[in-house]
């Protein structure tokens, strides 16, 4: 009994981050980063005290909670940069990382804003410094308008975490058009393709009498 004690409680240990970080998956994507740590908890059916012997700031939390989100972010950013087209990389860059986005608010809120004192909590820094790289790129190549600057980008990531639908689905299609969009905005010699379908978001309006 005493040689299997340690295995129990470890296994014990291993259960509890698990549903901790269940928890706070679920509630950042619908709450956002504002979710206070005690409604984690409890979601997570365990004590305060052992939420933080586990995850003693939020910030080491999300970044946790996000572990998924920021490979396939980084893997969506090295995509781009390895594309020898540069502008054709950027277009991914922007189209894949809206959806990433619309799918996750917790994760685009966590891209977004920045932990007093954290460090680089959603993968942002390497992010921006990579794209910044395949935009000059793009702008060498006479594609990307002269114009553009990455803050740019930013605005464009704000812009999309303000997409809210009743449903991911309906979310997703609304980022993809708006994503399209932006890149007909930062074309420089723009021959537009089709944008893609377009949301449903509001309903339509009445036949004229």
């Amino acid at each position: 009994m005493i040689d299997r004690l340690p295995h129990t409680l470890r296994s014990d240990a291993l259960d509890n981050r698990k549903r901790i970080l269940d928890a706070a998956r679920a509630l950042f994507s619908t709450d956002g980063l504002d979710v206070p740590m005690r409604e984690i908890a409890r979601c997570a059916g365990v004590g305060p005290a052992t939420l933080y012997r586990h995850f003693p700031t939020k910030q080491v939390l999300a970044t946790e909670a996000f572990a998924d989100q920021l490979r396939a972010c980084r893997t969506i950013v090295d995509d781009g940069c390895a594309d020898p087209d540069p502008w054709r990389g950027l277009c991914l860059v922007i189209e894949k990382i809206c959806e990433l986005h619309a799918r996750d608010r917790g994760f685009s809120e966590a891209f977004m804003s920045a932990f007093p004192g954290a460090s680089d909590v959603a993968g942002r820094e390497y992010t921006v410094k990579a794209v910044a790289g395949l935009a000059q790129r793009a702008k060498d190549a006479g594609h990307l308008r002269s114009d553009f600057v990455l803050d740019d980008l930013i605005l464009i990531l704000m812009a999309n975490k303000g997409i809210h639908t009743r449903s991911t689905d309906t979310q997703v299609m609304a980022s993809r058009r708006f994503a399209a969009l932006a890149i007909q905005a930062f074309e420089a010699c723009p021959q537009h393709a089709p944008l893609p379908p377009a949301a449903r978001l509001v309903s339509a309006a009445p036949d004229s009498a």
